[in-house]
């Protein structure tokens, strides 16, 4: 499953939660993000997986120290575990999801 994520929800859906979920922080004016974009979206079909853009949410950006994006961070019992930045080939962006 696929969510939209804002500040509004933000804590509700990854830091509240015991479920792992996958958060992609990301722009539409970032190539390696759009180059991404289908793998997450692939990904969604069997995991959670939350979307912040960081141009419509820079409070999240800041709060998580994005400097770089794509950045895809997993959150296990609400906590950040693994953090990737950059474009990642499928079986990377899995293997990362997996830990």
């Amino acid at each position: 499953m696929e969510y939209t994520l804002t500040k509004d929800n933000f804590q509700e859906l990854v830091l509240d939660s015991q479920e792992k979920i996958l958060v992609d922080f990301w722009a539409t004016w970032c190539g390696p993000c759009m180059m991404l974009s289908p793998i997450v979206e692939e990904l969604a079909e069997t995991c959670r997986v939350g979307k912040v853009n960081v141009d419509e949410e820079p409070e999240l950006a800041r709060q998580f120290g994005i400097v770089s994006i794509p950045t895809l961070i997993v959150f296990e019992n609400g906590k950040a575990v693994r953090q990737s930045m950059g474009y990642r080939p499928k079986s990377e962006i899995e293997a990362f999801w997996e830990g």
